[in-house]
């Protein structure tokens, strides 16, 4: 068969010209549309397209469709489908908000794949071949992962800044309520890949540059140290995500992860309100053990990201003074900083709608920067305006200045991931805020 796979982009992406040039520079290879193409049984003619840069020619002549969305871009993956549908293509849909939403995306889709792909994909090929599609597929059980090879895809366009993402663990038992990962079947079970299996995957990877998709390299201390370990002969650079509680005490992980050729580490914080904090369980953060982690993890020469969410229950008006002063305060190297968004499918947004909070359901303002709810202790207004505040303020040229050199004492690849992430996310931030008002 011809099959078609794409990942859909969000439509705020796709017209604003700012958002497609900071999005390109930063964009990551269409890792889950990638992933479906690897499973797919090898007698298939496969065409992988990424929205973000990418036309889609809907005339051409396709078996089937299969599109991947996350909620911001489920607004686009229903347009395209639907695109095709009138064309006589059948057409399944995927991913995240698909599976919180599989009746909403079955409007769209002849057919509907819920939660983890790897079992059930190519058991839908097989049913569409023999006339049997099924409306719904759910995984039977977690998937066992393990290395599948991987399907070559050259990126339309040449960046040398592009790193490749690879993913050797699934899952997240600290059960944020605000969590997307949570609308994945299993997703608060913990899976490791075998660590020979996790090597094979490092090495089929041609790119120098790496990024992580796991969820956290701190959940399982024990696996991550041996992973690092492991890899450490294939001299790769990444960055990878962890929780404070243990970055700010482990320096054993810190110095693996350093050894194995780790640049940077990515870290939620969330909040520098510890009832904020509490108000989503995450159980694995204390503000007062953030300046120790990034101290330590700077002590071993890696840069560190934090990431901050506004309109938290605990939050008040004073939270975006205090944000943004210990952002810089403790030095962190590059941030994020967010709106709580309520994502179908988390225990967040099943809270919010029995409170009747949620007064928007366009899907396309649940890209982290629209407020959707009504926050507690402040208007909506009030909560946009501080968060875009913050960034603003947080990506002024000469605090970005000031951190770009700091980095350098880190070394080479740090100070170079940190000059890029904050070179794309200037214009990405303020540009998706600017937006947010429209």
């Amino acid at each position: 068969m011809k099959i078609l796979l794409i990942q859909a982009c969000a439509k705020s992406i796709k017209r604003n010209k700012a958002n497609r040039k900071a999005a390109k520079m930063g964009v990551l290879p269409p890792a889950v549309i990638l992933r479906v193409a690897a499973i797919t049984p090898k007698k298939h003619e496969i065409t992988v397209i990424d929205d973000t840069y990418q036309k889609i020619d809907y005339n051409k002549n396709f078996d089937i469709v299969g599109i991947t969305a996350i909620t911001m871009t489920a607004p686009r993956a229903y347009e395209i489908a639907d695109e095709f549908r009138k064309n006589g293509i059948t057409v399944v849909l995927g991913g995240w908000h698909p599976s919180a939403l599989p009746k909403e995306a079955k409007k769209h889709a002849d057919s509907v794949v819920v939660a983890e792909a790897e079992e059930t994909w190519p058991k839908l090929l097989n049913d569409f071949e023999n006339g049997n599609l099924k409306a719904f597929y759910y995984p039977e059980k977690p998937w066992d992962i393990k290395f599948i090879e991987p399907y070559n895809h050259k990126l339309g366009f040449r960046n040398i800044f592009t790193p490749s993402q690879f993913r050797v663990t699934r899952g997240c038992p600290v059960g944020c309520e605000f969590c997307a990962i949570t609308n994945q079947e299993f997703g608060r079970i913990h899976r490791k890949m075998p660590i020979q299996d996790a090597i094979k995957t490092l090495k089929s990877i041609p790119n120098k540059g790496l990024s992580s998709a796991d969820p956290s390299m701190t959940i399982n201390v024990k696996y991550s140290k041996e992973f690092f370990k492991a890899i450490k002969p294939l001299k790769k650079v990444f960055s990878c995500f962890g929780n404070v509680n243990v970055l700010s005490r482990d320096e054993e992980l810190l110095k693996l992860s350093k050894e194995a050729g780790c640049a940077a580490w990515s870290m939620g914080f969330e909040s520098v309100s510890q009832s904020s904090i509490d108000s989503v369980k995450k159980g694995s953060n204390k503000v007062e053990e953030y300046a120790k982690a990034v101290e330590k993890i700077h002590k071993h020469k890696m840069a560190v990201v934090g990431s901050f969410i506004f309109g938290l229950d605990g939050d008040k008006k004073d939270i975006f003074d205090a944000t943004l002063n210990a952002a810089i305060e403790t030095e962190l190297d590059a941030a994020h900083f967010y709106i709580l968004t309520p994502f179908p499918g988390t225990p967040l947004y099943d809270k919010m709608e029995k409170q009747d909070r949620i007064f928007s359901k366009d899907w396309e303002k649940y890209d982290l920067f629209h407020c959707v709810f009504e926050p507690k202790n402040m208007s909506a207004e009030e909560l946009t305006e501080g968060a875009k505040y913050v960034a603003k303020k947080f990506h002024e040229k000469n605090l970005i200045k000031k951190r770009n050199f700091k980095s350098l004492k880190l070394g080479f690849f740090p100070f170079y991931s940190m000059y890029i992430f904050n070179k794309s996310s200037r214009d990405m931030y303020l540009d998706a805020f600017e937006y947010a008002f429209c």
